[in-house]
């Protein structure tokens, strides 16, 4: 049977973070009502003419600084001309033979295996309006609208080579690149509002052979589960039409996540069909070195170079500096968390955000911006686990406290309900010795050679403390008086 290879090629279009559209002053707040958010340039109103926004170009500079890219230090805005009904001008303003970023490269983990995926090229786009076939009114029934909103919001389009051999590897780079652009600033990254879409371009051909397959485009994926679902099928699709002794014609195609399938929407274009030529409105794009170079200073410390930091500073382990670099909010977070609680436990704080923080989160749907214990109350909080003052018992209490505002700090919540540690050897003897002398039944169950006898009686001192008291020094004094 002949075995097949793969080819996944990706394209993003991930939205800027500018306030106003890529070349008119227009605002690109999510939400607002249809065609408020669209002027006179954007609407392509005859005598208008486009200004290049300033923000935009440079959001580019920081992706291709972020991927090693070299940024282009002339690039050429082109006309990509097609007709759709949320397209004013019959053309879109994009970059076509001089893109502004060239080259790069991202880092993806699969399994324990690492892969470079490169890319080819980033250039600066605006978006096209969008059209709206859902009820808009009774008197709209059966028609569609025009909303124009979109038109001329700023993209970054990210072209891949065709580096990627299975879904899998597809989804993992897409995550990398959305995390990236979210940790640098240039792109909110919402998938829900339309701010990072990925299209994949899927072929196959069989082991080997190393000309290329014919691709189909499966456009507009906006996440990644539906992704993964959409290339596995148009894979498995294609392998089973061609082994059936069909033809793959390129297409570009769109997935249902409701039958879980992908239909041809129309042929795939090239680019001849676009009849690309320099837009005459706009003059070339220059970035002299000085401009990257005032760009290099405002960039933050990447993914990378955090999770090596973190190893070697801090003695984390590399799962944990991975965890705690999933986004430039949460690894922030927990530095000032150990700036709180004090190096030395910074493994401890590591444990409190990966785990007690993460799951507490997770249950209210929120994000580490929004947490209700901040980094210095849980850095303090961590700190009274280390000198004693608390158990980890008693430290969750506590967390439960804060989060639920009853109190400023972990030292304010432990003063006022009288949470600190036991440790008076003499106290807990006399406390166990009371425990011993009720549970008799348990002594002798113990002595007669039942561990779990002994267990129970841990928990019952424990009890009889309201858990203050330290579990280790517990577990010692109980030995050492049953012998």
């Amino acid at each position: 049977m002949k075995q097949w290879e793969v080819v996944i090629g990706i394209e993003t279009h991930a939205q800027l973070s500018t306030q106003a559209k890529i070349f008119s002053g227009s605002s690109t707040a999510f939400g607002a009502s249809p065609n408020v958010q669209a002027n006179a340039v954007d609407i392509a109103l005859p005598g208008v003419l486009p200004v290049l926004n300033r923000g935009a170009v440079e959001c580019a500079i920081r992706f291709g600084l972020a991927v090693e890219a070299q940024i282009a230090p002339r690039s050429v805005f082109a006309r990509k001309n097609y007709f759709y009904p949320d397209l004013p001008k019959g053309y879109q303003i994009s970059q076509y033979e001089l893109p502004v970023v060239v080259g790069g490269k991202l880092s993806i983990q699969i399994g324990e295996v690492e892969k470079v995926v490169r890319l080819t090229r980033a250039h600066l786009e605006e978006d096209a309006g969008k059209s709206l076939h859902e009820e808009l009114g009774h008197q709209f029934v059966g028609k569609s609208g025009i909303d124009l909103n979109r038109a001329g919001t700023p993209l970054l389009e990210i072209v891949t080579e065709p580096d990627l051999r299975s879904a899998a590897e597809a989804v993992a780079y897409a995550r990398v690149l959305h995390a990236l652009v979210r940790w640098i600033g240039i792109c909110d990254g919402n998938m829900q509002e339309g701010s990072f879409r990925c299209d994949a371009n899927v072929s196959v051909r069989p082991v080997g052979q190393t000309h290329l397959g014919t691709r189909r485009e499966i456009k507009n994926l906006n996440s990644f589960r539906f992704m993964q679902q959409a290339i596995d099928y148009e894979v498995q699709w294609q392998i089973a039409t061609l082994e059936d002794g069909g033809r793959i014609e390129q297409a570009t195609v769109l997935f249902d996540p409701d039958s879980g399938a992908t239909r041809a929407m129309r042929s795939k274009e090239d680019a001849h069909d676009y009849r690309y030529f320099p837009d005459p409105d706009l003059l070339p794009l220059v970035i002299d070195a000085q401009w990257v170079d005032r760009m290099r200073a405002q960039m933050p410390e990447l993914p990378a170079a955090k999770r090596d930091r973190l190893i070697t500073d801090y003695g984390l382990s590399a799962y944990d500096a991975k965890v705690l670099t999933t986004s430039l909010e949460l690894a922030g977070y927990y530095e000032a968390a150990v700036a709180a609680a004090g190096k030395s436990n910074a493994k401890a704080c590591a444990n409190w955000v990966t785990v007690d923080l993460a799951a507490r989160l997770n249950r209210e749907a929120r994000e580490i911006s929004d947490s209700c214990v901040s980094a210095e109350q849980l850095g303090g909080l961590v700190a009274r686990i280390g000198d004693g003052t608390i158990s980890n018992n008693i430290a969750k209490r506590v967390f439960d406290a804060m989060w639920n505002g009853e109190g400023s700090s972990a030292d304010e919540i432990i003063a006022r309900d009288g949470l600190q540690q036991i440790t008076d050897s003499s106290a807990l003897e006399a406390l166990i010795d009371e425990v011993l002398s009720a549970n008799a039944t348990m002594v002798g169950e113990f002595r007669a050679g039942k561990e779990k006898a002994f267990n129970a009686l841990v928990g019952k001192a424990m009890k009889a403390t309201r858990g203050q008291a330290n579990p280790q020094q517990v577990n010692e004094l109980l030995r050492k008086k049953l012998g």
